[in-house]
């Protein structure tokens, strides 16, 4: 069970797949009553049967997050269900692989509904319903590229830049009212998703995430963490933590290597095909689940995150003093995470 929340109401921006998806399975499994919104409702109904499998209840309701008026029907929906919302996790996003003097302005427009205003519109009908409560939490699943963007993606990494600008303001107006609404931002690395597969691609190649890459199930249970402790912002991932860094110290140098490795690190050697179907503007039917084709090449658990969602035995390896109490800690810490892959 959520910690803190009794018999917790989530709602989950694209939980038909990738990591809103693996969402879907964490929350189920804490005991969550959930709200599934996508626009592919074949692979929501799965979503709903998993969540049910899972230990949770379920909800799915067909939602395009790029229409506002069909974000709030969905809100709705969920409260007549289940009577309110407690916990809103805006996901759901499309991108285009391709430079940007060959996209079309009706694309990147679309991107730009999707993956950013449909974050405005989810905080939007969330905060209708947390603020007169006085309690909420809303998470939104950013990226690295809200601080150091990449090229061949630039109305995504645009979004997510967006997102941040944009929740950092809604905060500091819910601390100037006094609100009890939480309000997180996670920034996440490479997750092996299937959005490599169903995006728009303009690319001579396939699409890949740039390693490492993580699985979606890691990131799906740091949302459950940020879900119960509310950061205010957290870093997944020790390459997402350098990308930030190293753009804080020397944005000029990461131009000129992204400039240097952005084009091929993003593409596999495998050709892409032009005509296969992509989910910009209507989903691909079929469910596509939470994972994406790069298992082989994907980590199931990051010592980093170990280390930031376990701050309590952080803190007493520093303040103990004892080098080899510490050094004993890491390595059984390491068995574990090696276990558990």
């Amino acid at each position: 069970m959520l910690k803190g929340i009794e018999d917790p109401v989530v709602v989950i921006t694209g939980a038909s797949s990738g990591v809103g998806r693996a969402c879907v399975t964490a929350f189920a499994q804490q005991g969550a009553r959930l709200a599934l919104l996508a626009r592919n409702q074949e692979a929501l109904e799965h979503a709903a049967c998993e969540a049910r499998a899972a230990g949770g209840a379920a909800l799915a309701l067909p939602t395009d997050v790029s229409d506002a008026d069909a974000v709030e029907a969905a809100a709705s929906a969920t409260e007549q269900q289940f009577g309110h919302i407690d916990i809103w996790i805006n996901c759901a996003m499309v991108t285009v692989f391709s430079p940007f003097t060959q996209l079309t302005a009706e694309e990147f427009r679309r991107v730009t509904e999707v993956s950013y205003l449909g974050y405005v519109y989810g905080t939007m009908s969330a905060l209708r319903r947390m603020v007169p409560r006085d309690e909420g939490t809303i998470i939104q699943i950013g990226s690295a590229l809200a601080y150091r963007s990449i090229p061949l993606q630039s109305a995504y990494c645009g979004a997510k830049a967006a997102i941040r600008g944009f929740t950092d303001s809604i905060r500091t107006e819910l601390l100037h009212d006094g609100s009890h609404v939480r309000l997180s931002m996670l920034q996440l690395p490479a997750v092996n998703t299937p959005q490599f597969v169903v995006q728009r691609n303009k690319l001579p190649h396939r699409a890949q995430p740039v390693p490492p890459i993580f699985e979606p199930e890691l990131i799906a249970e740091h949302v459950v963490w940020a879900a119960e402790h509310a950061p205010r912002e957290m870093v997944i991932g020790g390459s997402s933590l350098q990308a930030i860094m190293g753009q804080e110290l020397a944005p000029g140098l990461l131009d000129q290597y992204l400039a240097r490795t952005g084009y091929d690190s993003q593409q596999t050697e495998e050709p892409s095909h032009p005509d296969r179907p992509d989910n910009l503007f209507e989903p691909v039917p079929g469910d596509h689940g939470a994972r994406g084709p790069f298992s082989n090449q994907a980590h199931e658990r990051s010592l980093q995150m170990w280390l930031r969602t376990h701050p309590a035995t952080v803190a007493g390896m520093l303040g103990t003093g004892l080098v080899g109490a510490a050094t004993l800690a890491a390595r059984r810490a390491r068995q574990a995470l090696a276990e558990a892959r």
